[in-house]
């Protein structure tokens, strides 16, 4: 393994050894669904949206969805959106949004027969890297089904491919701003992006196999 993909690995075994939960405890899935009236009309009624510039939230890794919201809320996390969507949420508002939405089972479409060779570009680089860049498998903390770490690493699989570009080229760019994938996601070419992003939309957390429609 490259130096550069070492020391990478050594910093993220890091930050996870010092990493502390701000939201520890479990909010109440049935308060959560009725406090979630006001989030259907971006994420659909189970966080499973047809809009793809929003995200699917439904299935997401307990912890995270609470995280999240507490960033807009303290304007950590930059969309005018969400921040007016979160000034009035308490603590435990947020618990029970992510209790809801983390045992809520996120869909996940199919390849078109046409784009299936983006999809398997897209694999090699979710499971092996990109070493001539420094660019670690995408798997090493999201799983390689996609399935995520609780709390810390989001569920990718099943989500919008359109969504995951978006964050990728926002990393890229560092309008989005995170140590980790602002640094990962430099390197990566638009059409890797493309290609990564296509391959992570099909990925079920079952999943362990290399045929993205499987």
């Amino acid at each position: 393994m490259p130096l550069k993909l070492i020391n990478f690995s050594a910093k993220l075994a890091i930050i996870l050894s010092l990493s502390t939960l701000s939201f520890a405890e479990s909010g109440d899935p049935v308060a959560g669904k009725q406090k979630s009236a006001t989030c259907v009309a971006c994420h659909g009624n189970d966080g499973n949206n047809v809009i793809d510039q929003f995200p699917k939230i439904a299935g997401q890794v307990p912890g995270y969805i609470a995280n999240q919201l507490a960033m807009f809320k303290n304007k950590q996390r930059d969309n005018a959106i969400m921040w007016g969507m979160v000034a009035t949420l308490t603590r435990e508002d947020m618990l029970d949004l992510d209790a809801y939405y983390s045992n809520q089972e996120m869909t996940v479409a199919a390849i078109p027969p046409d784009m299936l060779e983006d999809a398997r570009a897209g694999a090699a680089i979710y499971r092996g890297g990109i070493a001539e860049f420094s660019v670690p498998a995408c798997m090493g903390c999201h799983g390689p089904a996609g399935a995520g770490i609780t709390p810390h690493y989001p569920r990718l699989g099943g989500q919008h491919a359109a969504y995951i570009e978006a964050q990728l080229l926002a990393y890229k760019s560092a309008t989005r701003q995170h140590e980790m994938m602002n640094t990962i996601a430099y390197p990566l070419s638009a059409q890797q992006i493309k290609q990564l992003a296509l391959y992570i939309s099909v990925l079920r957390r079952s999943s362990l196999t290399d045929n993205p429609n499987q």
